[in-house]
């Protein structure tokens, strides 16, 4: 089992979630509060671009943050469904190829790497992935589809 760990402000977070998705060579499974952060976004889109398969589930009410970039990513062709209650979605965790897990309570956003104190936690273990995915799957079915 490989672990790696990140803290902010700083860039040691963004650059291991950055690193996961570049690592990526399947699926990512992505469930967050919110993301705003641009370069994210983009390797989120061209993860997609090159044929990984990409889900990704947010906050419905973050989705309408001024600088979020869910509309965008799904209106990119990335599956992407948010929550319909009224309480928040606010996991922070995203599957790597059935294989890896991220976590932490690092927001996906420019505020969390400049000013916030915030972790990630990026575990290579297959059974740990197992059980995140299981809840991944279980919100998939409950959330509805971003629609423009």
């Amino acid at each position: 089992m490989e672990i790696k760990t990140g803290f902010s402000p700083g860039d040691q977070c963004k650059k291991i979630i950055m690193d996961a998705i570049r690592s990526a060579q399947d699926q990512i499974d992505i469930c967050v509060f919110t993301i705003s952060d641009n370069q994210i976004s983009s390797l989120i889109k061209d993860a997609f671009n090159q044929g990984l398969g990409v889900r990704i589930i947010s906050d419905n009410d973050k989705m309408l943050d001024l600088g979020s970039d869910i509309k965008d990513l799904a209106n990119a062709g990335i599956e992407a469904k948010i929550d319909k209650t009224q309480y928040h979605m606010h996991h922070k965790f995203m599957i790597i190829d059935h294989k890896a897990v991220l976590t932490g309570s690092y927001n996906w956003t420019r505020s969390a790497e400049e000013y916030n104190e915030e972790n990630v936690v990026l575990i290579h273990h297959e059974p740990t992935a197992k059980q995140f995915e299981v809840e991944f799957d279980r919100l998939w079915e409950q959330c509805e589809y971003v629609v423009d």
